[in-house]
């Protein structure tokens, strides 16, 4: 939908300063607020434990948020709620285009989303169909969550794999009374990236039964990298042109024949280089100024829509048995576009099934009397490389629970299946047909209609369109693109089934109160499947070929946690107690594996609690790491060993001794990777420890100060090197291993094709501290007033495996395609105030600095170094090396609300209401900054909540 930009941003900007005339007229500072919600939630059961007990903070750091502060954060997907956390590090989300699938992940640690577990209502979500292990959080209803509690601490023993950085448990509504409709409109302040939601939830509870059924709708509309300044332009910053593309409109052709020193590309009259059409015989040279700017043609916010169902019943069979079920359905349709389709043939596709087709010398539209064997040229008629998923998603969860007594005591069952599912059909349009086009640009001729025809006289090619790329843009006519282009449909599946049963209960008294118990038993199945197009199989394609992935695993588990009270209300220990927990896994694929914890809590006075948690940890590889078909991937890379680089042919000043052979010319700033899985990989191993406080003054009401330190070591670490980091690592530092995996061309020296599979050759250690603060002051006649700030400061990331040596990557920033974010500190900041039937809310977010190399693509050219390096002259021991300071950003969203007579409450907002940009990365992949950071220009939205 569309609506007029300036009425929604007065009416939200009028409404937003009234709130805030009222919040600056209570005369209180904001950091004299408080916000109890996170700890009054830890006071309750929590992620992190089997054994049911309401009790104090755990021995573990829970993070929580209830619906209403979900609702603050004006946004409409539940994974970019969890992206604005403080513990989130870089994870997929509706920023990448280019790398993009239209899901939204989280990456507790910035350990990786495979490394960070995901729950529903306390039981695994079925994985992603990017099959690798990491789950899609736009496949879970934003309007069935009641609330989401983080788990800050690897917790395998009790929910198994993948739980190493952490556990994200969202919550569903349940046993809902009465109904309840919400619409959500909003929109940027350019007038684009317009988001609608609505949704509408009915319940009914009694004595015996509850049931609840809602349904959901989410519209989120697309912002063109054009329409940005900062992303307008590939390299935002640098000399015009930087980045631009060789590959254009009009083409770049040439004949590849002798030149000094060797053998290159030539124009007609034999001179070294390309030329570009202009209807004349051999055309024009051409010259950097020809490369083409193709980033306004890309979308920097990709648009997606969801649709969903969601039910939950409970049902009391007899007063000590029931049954209770979940099922919801969602349905995404997302899209990216990417700049038209930049077509390599001939010379220019060296390596591929391309490299042999010329535009003939008999071809209708080759006027220069020569086979052109260099061809590149940009399908701008297309409209774009286009990409559309639809994701189905059903889940599934049936539970009999119950409880029975054994003399005093009393022990709960329960016993229950989960089935969740998604199914993904993809259409992508752009690409090209390379066996149509080796007939399109062979010879053609004039038959007796006058039709021009593929082929030779007497031995025409049926349905075949000649093409013309020598022509100029535009020149390309639909019935040239129906011919040799094609629409490619890929299906996609995940399907996970998981049989569970415990039981749980107080066993025997000690001083401090009774020991608990629970012991569980679970046999879970996996599966997945990628079908790609035939032809996309076949690698007859100009886009990315891979061959399909198909594979599953199946496991049995059992698990046994204690919990023991030691002592209570005792001099010097008000409380101490210990956890204890086991869990066994047997897996189809790798084996077994047993992992085990242990935590206490110790309150030596009823103020402060101390705390602390060992616990050993796994990760069971993926479907896509053991069983992904081959596929290539197109990174921006800087050979070291060329000697001139793309785009212009900058001379490479930097050229390490370990190159051999003659300098070449690297035409393409994009090198083919091949990728694929690895059936012999083990599990990841990890030990994770945390040690800490919270304190709850009696002085103070309403005051709780939690502090923790944590350390993650993970050993066996599944890794798979980038393009750059594989050619830096095999001619910069001399690894013969990885050297193996780069194919060169022996006749030019250019790069054909490099492997890249993953191996459990790495180790990871990440340590830092966690502190929350919550206040709530008591109520006043002003109203009421709370903050909470919740702060993840990291001390230690390094990474080791045979090919990187360890190093500290805290405040760095590792760009290309990697795009990870090591931020020192992230801090987020929650403000409320309250009076009678109105409130607002401010949220401040805070992203600390890092610093990058200045290295790669985007810095081959020396020029832009000084224009896109804060520090160009920076010298270490291992010489000149040049950095880029990144600065820190902090965001700042207002909200207010009024509850109306009618039982009704409406709410205005604006998110970056300073309008901060995002700081922009001289390495980073595309659009100049990094996904973890918002798109430009402030946001307005407002949503109205009818209660019945």
């Amino acid at each position: 939908m569309t609506f007029k930009t300036t009425q929604l941003r007065d009416a939200i900007t009028f409404a937003l300063a009234v709130g805030s005339t009222a919040l600056i007229g209570t005369g209180v500072a904001y950091a004299q607020d408080a916000e109890k919600e996170a700890t009054t939630l830890d006071r309750v059961e929590v992620t992190g434990s089997r054994i049911k007990r309401a009790d104090i903070e755990t021995s573990q750091p829970v993070f929580s948020m209830s619906r209403v502060q979900i609702e603050q954060q004006g946004l409409t997907s539940v994974g970019d709620i969890l992206q604005n956390i403080s513990t989130n590090g870089s994870a997929l989300n509706s920023t990448y285009n280019n790398g993009g699938n239209g899901e939204t992940r989280v990456d507790l640690r910035n350990l990786g989303a495979d490394r960070t577990l995901v729950l529903v209502n306390g039981r695994r979500w079925v994985g992603g169909t990017g099959l690798g292990g990491a789950v899609d959080l736009n496949t879970i209803p934003t309007a069935a969550v009641e609330r989401i509690e983080v788990l800050k601490d690897g917790a395998s023993t009790i929910y198994g794999s993948d739980a190493i950085a952490g556990v994200v448990n969202i919550i569903l509504r349940r046993n809902f009374d009465g109904a309840e409709a919400n619409a959500y409109i909003g929109q940027f302040d350019k007038g684009d990236g317009s988001r609608e939601a609505y949704d509408f939830t009915i319940g009914s509870t009694s004595d015996r039964w509850s049931a609840m059924l809602g349904v959901g709708y989410v519209k989120e509309e697309p912002i063109w990298a054009g329409d940005r300044k900062i992303s307008a332009v590939p390299v935002y910053g640098a000399v015009p042109g930087t980045g631009n593309s060789p590959n254009t409109p009009d083409g770049r052709f040439a004949y590849f024949g002798p030149i000094p020193g060797g053998s290159g590309a030539t124009r007609l009259d034999g001179t070294p280089g390309y030329f570009v059409p202009n209807g004349q015989p051999g055309g024009r040279p051409y010259t950097a100024a020809d490369a083409f700017n193709h980033a306004p043609l890309n979308y920097l916010l990709t648009p997606q829509e969801r649709t969903s169902v969601f039910g939950d019943a409970t049902l009391n069979i007899t007063d000590k048995v029931s049954f209770r079920t979940t099922v919801t359905y969602n349905e995404r349709k997302s899209q990216q576009i990417l700049a038209p389709m930049p077509v390599s043939l001939g010379r220019a596709a060296a390596g591929t099934n391309a490299a042999d087709i010329v535009i003939s010398k008999d071809n209708a539209y080759n006027n220069t009397g020569r086979d052109i064997d260099y061809v590149q040229r940009r399908f701008v008629e297309t409209g774009g490389r286009i990409y559309n998923q639809n994701v189905k998603t059903y889940a599934f969860n049936g539970v009999f629970e119950g409880s029975f007594d054994v003399g005093t005591r009393n022990f709960s069952w329960e016993a229950g299946m989960f089935y969740g599912k998604n199914d993904q059909t993809d259409t992508t349009s752009g690409f090209q047909n390379v066996s149509a086009l080796r007939n399109a640009l062979g010879p053609s001729f004039v038959d007796a209609n006058g039709q021009l025809r593929c082929g030779a006289n007497g031995n025409a090619i049926d349905r075949c369109v000649p093409l013309n790329l020598l022509g100029g843009a535009g020149t390309i006519t639909r019935e040239m693109l129906d011919y040799v282009g094609f629409e490619a449909h890929d299906v996609y599946g995940y399907e996970q089934k998981t049989y569970y049963a415990s039981i749980g209960g107080d066993l025997f008294d000690l001083q401090g109160g009774a020991m608990a118990f629970s012991f569980g038993l679970e046999h879970r199945s996996e599966s997945g499947f990628d079908h790609p197009d035939g032809l996309i199989n076949s690698g007859d394609t100009t886009g990315n070929a891979r061959t399909a992935t198909q594979g599953g695993y199946d496991l049995d588990e059992a698990y046994l946690e204690l919990a023991i009270p030691l002592l209570a209300d005792l001099p010097g220990a008000k409380l101490l107690d210990f956890s204890l927990a086991t869990r066994y896994s047997d897996y189809s694929n790798f084996g077994d594996t047993l992992n085990s914890k242990f935590g206490f809590r110790w309150k030596p006075i009823d103020d402060l609690l101390i705390r602390g948690n060992w616990s050993e940890g796994f990760r069971a590889p993926s479907i896509s790491e053991l069983f992904s078909g081959v596929s290539d991937t197109f990174e921006d890379v800087a050979d070291p060993c060329a000697g001139f680089l793309p785009p212009g042919n900058v001379p490479n000043p930097n050229r390490p001794a370990g190159c051999t052979g003659t300098p070449y010319i690297q035409s393409a700033s994009q090198i083919r990777t091949t990728v694929g899985g690895n059936t012999q990989l083990g599990p990841e191993k990890s030990k994770s420890k945390t040690l800490g406080f919270v304190y709850s003054p009696g002085w103070a009401p309403g005051l709780d100060v939690a502090l923790d330190w944590w350390n993650v070591k993970i050993e066996d670490a599944i890794f798979t090197q980038t393009a750059q980091e594989m050619l830096d690592t095999c001619y910069r530092q001399g690894n013969s291993a990885v050297c193996g995996l780069i194919q060169r061309d022996p006749s030019t020296g250019e790069i054909v094709n490099m492997l890249a599979v993953p191996n459990n050759v790495g180790e990871i250690e990440v340590e830092g501290y966690d502190l929350t603060v919550g206040y709530r002051l008591p109520e006043f006649t002003w109203g009421k007033l709370s903050v909470n700030w919740d702060s993840t400061y990291m001390t230690d990331y390094t990474v080791t495996d045979p090919i990187t040596t360890g190093k500290n990557r805290v405040g760095e920033y590792r760009g290309g395609s990697a795009r990870d974010n090591y931020f020192r500190l992230r801090s987020n900041l929650s403000v409320n105030w309250e009076l009678g039937s109105v409130g607002a809310t401010a949220n401040l977010r805070y992203y600390s600095s890092q610093t990058e190399d200045c290295a790669g693509a985007n810095l081959a050219n020396p020029v832009n170094i000084p224009l896109l390096c804060s520090d160009p002259n920076r010298v270490t021991a291992a010489g000149k090396d040049p950095e880029n300071h990144i600065p820190s950003v902090t965001y700042t969203d207002l909200s207010a609300y009024v509850q109306v007579p009618w039982n009704a409450k409406v709410t205005v907002g604006v998110n970056n209401v300073f309008d901060r940009d995002p700081p922009g990365s001289a390495t980073t992949f595309a659009n100049s900054f990094d996904p973890a950071f918002e798109v430009p220009g402030r946001f307005f939205y407002m949503r109205y909540t009818q209660r019945f």
